[in-house]
């Protein structure tokens, strides 16, 4: 199977010119296999959420803190269903004409484009001067705590402490999502200037063809890996046991009880301080 298509150039060079929309069927294979295996292996994983025995105990150190704790601010939350619409509207115009559904779609992916793009701007000034930036990235001193949650995952009981406000699962997807989304944006940009939006002047040669072939091709490939990583993302915000991570997004808040069962109060530590700072089970 041919992953990349290639063309002759006017001048009779052979050039790129978009990547094989089989693998568009690929990776929305992949993402449903993703979550049917994910799925079934659920049914045996303990989950990693505190005994309530240990929560109650936090509960009783931590005394003061709020009933309910903001995980997501107005800000935060209008960007993510704004950036949602526009991924969801950039999806189907892209490919339900490759599944057979015929529609004027151009208008609508470069409106949606240009949505998504000023929704990424807004929250790159946002996170770094209103949020703290680097909690949500990975790098390598995340190793150790990555190799307690793959030992974990396979019933092996390891001392370390919860999530922070970002688990790190949740961490390695942000950094895999905004990849694709800056790669589909920045050249879904670059591409404006090939149609006509009444924006800028039409001009489809400022490029060379070589180089638009590069833009193509990498266009297509964050795409198809936002099919795969969006099919992901529908799926754990739907599961019932991450349903209070969904419902953080849509109110803004979590419970109590919900950040002492999934967080370490030192990882990620909020307004109401404990009367006492050490941990559970110490005296």
């Amino acid at each position: 199977m041919d992953l990349l298509r290639w063309g002759r150039s006017p001048w009779g060079e052979w050039v790129l010119t978009h990547v094989s929309w089989s693998l568009f069927w690929a990776s929305l294979f992949a993402g449903v296999l993703f979550f049917i295996a994910h799925a079934g292996y659920m049914l045996f994983s303990a989950h990693r959420k505190r005994p309530s025995a240990e929560t109650d105990a936090l509960e009783a150190l931590y005394k003061n803190l709020p009933e309910k704790i903001e995980r997501h601010g107005l800000a935060a939350r209008l960007f993510h269903w704004v950036m949602a619409a526009a991924m969801f509207v950039l999806l189907f115009t892209a490919f339900l004409p490759i599944a057979g559904v015929k529609f004027a779609w151009v208008y609508w992916h470069w409106m949606a484009g240009l949505v998504l793009t000023a929704s990424i701007l807004f929250h790159i000034v946002h996170a770094t001067f209103f949020m703290d930036f680097w909690s949500i990235w990975v790098g390598p001193k995340d190793i150790p705590e990555l190799k307690n949650e793959l030992m974990r995952e396979f019933g092996v009981d390891v001392p370390g402490p919860k999530d922070g406000k970002y688990p790190l699962g949740n961490r390695l997807y942000h950094t895999a999502i905004v990849l694709a989304g800056l790669g589909a944006s920045i050249t879904g940009i670059l591409m404006i200037p090939r149609i006509r939006t009444g924006l800028v002047t039409r001009n489809p040669y400022y490029l060379a063809d070589a180089t638009w072939g590069i833009t193509y091709v990498t266009h297509g490939l964050a795409g198809v890996g936002l099919v795969g990583l969006v099919i992901a993302h529908v799926y754990f915000a739907i599961r019932p046991e991450k349903w209070w991570v969904t419902k953080a997004m849509i109110f803004g808040f979590i419970t109590k009880r919900q950040y002492l069962e999934h967080h370490e109060p030192s990882r990620w530590p909020v307004g109401g301080k404990s009367t006492s700072t050490k941990p559970a089970g110490q005296a």
